[in-house]
């Protein structure tokens, strides 16, 4: 697929304009000037209403964590890997092989995902993320049988009952706790391990991303993508939170959708549909990512229909499988709305968090995910390549989200895996201001470890 000097952002050769296309950036700038304000006002609102007596209930709102500025032994290695990939990430992308930099581009991830964390230092950064009273670690070992666990869980779930769970394993599905329990059973106990695991699995986000844009023939935006994809802001969250670890299950499995739509490889389109029911198992909002799928369906072009019959067969087999051995989903999500106003939720008010959650957005996705939504709005009008319909579906999934009222706070990690969609469309960039798009993504990271001591 030939991109459009619409899409990528470049006058086509011989076009008439050329002048008016090189300043194309200056609507790029007051979309991100307009993100900066809502930040800026999410801040001093917060800041406002809790000096009135109205907590927001997020000690850095629109973030969850505490303003503290600091630094760690990360520092310097955040700093590096920042320069390495700005400086020689996109010439990298454009001409290494495709495994060779799909490779490459994990292994970036995960140094600047850990060099990160690592600002906290090695316990406060990774060690003792998951292991606090709220979190799932808490709970592993009040769980003898995944069988057991599964009829029993939603007993469990509201503050009244016995025994009720933690705070986070409370607010999902059974899937997000039966996962560090099978790690404990494997040998790999204790928040070293569990938050190792987040960081490394997380970091394959970055390459099921690159996937889903190569599989659905569009090579080029995946390449343009994965500089962005490196250098995301929101690895802040993936390093290290379970969140982290959904937003790769997700992005991994609309990758196989992807591969088995357009290959034809019907057990990779049963593995996407499997994997994608399972994510509405570890949390209940990922049932949101359907508007994704639809969005790697469209762009598939229903060239080999009949694997949308294997992907719903996989879907249906993990939710027939689950519900079989005793976990009703309807009954937990039911019971998870009423815990929901149990705690925080019924303190924190919705005039605000319905924008302040865009806020945190803009700090989790970056300051190119403003510019970037708005040419892929802009370019749906005309060629709707995949990387607009993945950006837009995203964006779907957040809005429904926001309105839903279930997201209040703490969405720089919760919509991990929609963010991570953003930078999918990066090839709508001007190619001779991407560079400076991704200082400023790798500067917002860098400034908000440094600033805030976050949660996750």
């Amino acid at each position: 697929m030939r991109p459009t000097a619409r899409l990528t952002g470049r006058p086509a050769a011989g076009r008439a304009g050329g002048g008016r296309a090189a300043a194309r950036p200056s609507p790029d700038r007051w979309a991100a000037a307009v993100a900066f304000a809502l930040v800026a006002a999410a801040v001093l609102a917060g800041a406002a209403l809790g000096w009135a007596g109205r907590p927001v209930h997020a000690p850095a709102a629109p973030l969850f964590g505490h303003l503290l500025p600091h630094a760690g032994p990360g520092t310097p290695f955040a700093v590096i890997v920042a320069i390495a990939v700005v400086h020689r990430g996109a010439l990298l992308a454009e001409r290494l092989p495709w495994r060779r930099l799909l490779a490459g581009a994990w292994a970036a991830s995960v140094a600047w995902t850990f060099a990160l964390a690592l600002v906290d230092g090695w316990h406060r950064g990774v060690a003792g993320r998951l292991t606090t009273p709220f979190e799932y670690l808490s709970a592993v070992p009040a769980v003898t049988g995944v069988r057991a666990t599964l009829r029993g869980f939603t007993g469990h779930i509201l503050l009244g009952a016995p025994d009720n769970w933690p705070t986070h394993v409370a607010g999902h599905p059974p899937g997000a706790l039966l996962v560090f329990v099978a790690l404990d059973r494997l040998g790999l106990r204790g928040g070293g391990w569990a938050g190792t695991v987040c960081v490394l699995a997380g970091c394959l986000a970055t390459v099921a991303v690159a996937v889903t844009l190569r599989a659905l023939g569009d090579e080029r935006a995946a390449r343009a993508a994965l500089p962005f994809l490196v250098l995301f802001p929101g690895a802040v969250w993936v390093g290290v939170s379970a969140d982290g670890l959904f937003t790769a299950v997700a992005a991994s499995s609309l990758a196989l959708l992807a591969v088995g739509l357009t290959g034809p490889r019907w057990w990779c389109a049963a593995l996407g549909g499997a994997g994608l029911a399972g994510c509405a198992y570890v949390s209940y909002g990922l049932v949101l990512l359907v508007l994704p799928a639809v969005a790697v369906v469209v762009a598939a072009r229903a060239r080999h229909p009949a694997m949308l019959g294997w992907a719903a067969a996989g879907a249906v087999a993990v939710a027939g499988v689950v519900t079989g051995l005793g976990f009703a989903w309807w009954d937990g999500y039911r019971l998870v709305k009423v815990r929901y106003y149990q705690g925080l939720a019924s303190s924190r008010p919705y005039a605000y968090w319905v924008w302040a959650n865009l806020a945190a957005l803009a700090v989790s996705a970056g300051p190119a995910a403003a510019p970037i939504l708005r040419r892929a709005v802009a370019a749906v009008r005309g060629v709707r390549t995949p990387p607009v319909l993945l950006c837009l579906g995203a964006a779907a999934a957040v809005v429904a989200a926001d309105l839903s009222g279930l997201s209040k706070a703490e969405v720089e990690r919760i919509w991990l895996p929609f963010a991570v969609w953003l930078p999918a469309a990066a090839a709508l960039l001007p190619g001779r201001g991407r560079r400076g798009w991704l200082c400023l993504q790798a500067a917002t990271a860098l400034l908000v470890n440094h600033l805030v001591l976050t949660a996750w």
